[in-house]
């Protein structure tokens, strides 16, 4: 899963920048995006793409993966979403973790991004989009695992917060148990009004939004 880093290194980038993004489908909750840079350490934990490893092997990657990395982290909430789209929502929160990052990256580094999927981000240096490529590449997988591991530890706050929903065991994916809460309990503060599902569920049951 180097293929791309050494490709890039061979062409004198010695700063390869894994883009990757969780959060896209849920019907509630921020899109997070992570941007990742690995070190020279080899891990131990499996690294691949965050949707082929159970939690137990997420966490251990995360662990690994923030020990041994510059990486950051963007996001946008629920509302900006609405607001935007879920794509452009996307875009934004992986330009503000590319951002971010390029301002933690030693001086006289020379950076390369590749992004997961079809997604054009605007960034200041040199940047491609792999598709599946978070299957492909060891950067884009950690950005993958990162992203993931820290939408899933917002949603379980605010399962916390608004326990009716289970949003800690679906993490705000349209489950039958979450339509079915929505139906009981209408949407919350944190729910996406502009995904299919969310107003008419509520509507339907005829039940309030929760605030």
């Amino acid at each position: 899963m180097l293929y791309y880093e050494k490709k890039l290194q061979s062409q004198g980038f010695d700063a390869v920048i894994g883009v990757d993004e969780a959060g896209r489908g849920p019907l509630a909750g921020p899109v997070v995006a992570a941007a990742v840079v690995l070190g020279d350490r080899p891990f131990q934990a499996r690294i691949d793409d965050s949707k082929k490893l159970s939690c137990a092997q997420r966490e251990r990657a995360f662990a690994e993966i923030t020990g041994n990395s510059f990486f950051a982290v963007g996001m946008c909430d629920e509302k900006v979403i609405d607001a935007v789209n879920i794509a452009e929502a996307t875009r934004i929160a992986m330009e503000q973790a590319v951002g971010s990052l390029l301002e933690r990256l030693p001086s006289g580094r020379r950076p390369y991004v590749i992004v997961d999927g079809n997604v054009k981000i605007k960034t200041p240096v040199p940047c491609t989009a792999i598709i599946r490529g978070d299957s492909k590449s060891k950067s884009i997988a950690s950005a993958s695992i990162i992203a993931k591991v820290t939408r899933d530890r917002i949603m379980a706050d605010y399962d916390r917060e608004f326990p009716q929903y289970g949003f800690s065991r679906h993490k705000g994916y349209p489950t039958r148990q979450h339509r079915s809460a929505l139906e009981k309990f209408g949407y919350s503060r944190i729910h996406r009004l502009t995904f299919c599902g969310v107003k008419e569920t509520s509507a339907a049951a005829g039940t309030q939004a929760v605030f």
